[in-house]
């Protein structure tokens, strides 16, 4: 499963709750697939996606808050793991697609074959899934709903040729539409 079929099938599971997407192309993908006023689209900042994700979280604790990230990325930003676990949000479903690769920056490889995000995350306080097809999310997402988070789902994911558009959203109306969606 690449990286685009696996966003399209999680958004299936995520009604109008606010989703904050890594920069780079899971961001395109996002956009491509279910653009949505309650999509914060990362442009740039690689790695805070989870971050920001988290204070989201705080703020609304009655709204399921999704955070898409990358192998690259939260590997970028391991402490934002350390911090979510220690937090504990129930409300927070950490999403990060895993190709081993920086795929928007050339295809570069991660440590993410070696050094297993999901066992960080579980040492964390997180409860983490792992899968690599569309039955693994449905799955996942059935027994979701009856848990509190933190929780990290890790998607197994193949490069792709394929490359989604960029956002044809400038900052400014990404923060200001997203706001007025909380």
């Amino acid at each position: 499963m690449i990286r685009k079929d696996a966003i399209s099938e999680v958004v299936n599971y995520i009604k109008n709750e606010p989703i904050v997407s890594a920069n780079g192309f899971i961001s395109r993908d996002l956009y491509e697939v279910n653009d949505k006023p309650t999509n914060f689209y990362m442009i740039g900042s690689m790695g805070l996606a989870s971050s920001i994700g988290l204070g989201i979280a705080i703020k609304n604790p009655k709204k399921n808050v999704y955070v898409f990230d990358g192998d690259g990325n939260i590997l970028m930003n391991l402490g934002s793991l350390i911090t979510i676990g220690n937090i504990k949000p129930k409300n927070l479903i950490h999403i990060v697609f895993d190709n081993s690769s920086h795929e928007s920056t050339g295809g570069q490889p991660t440590s993410s074959k070696n050094i297993k995000i999901d066992h960080i995350a579980k040492a964390s306080n997180y409860t983490t899934f792992q899968t690599n097809s569309k039955i693994g999310l449905k799955r996942i997402f059935k027994k979701i709903e009856k848990i509190s988070g933190p929780i990290l789902i890790l998607v197994n994911i193949s490069n792709s040729k394929i490359k989604s558009k960029r956002v044809g959203i400038n900052a400014t109306k990404i923060k200001n539409r997203f706001m007025s969606s909380l």
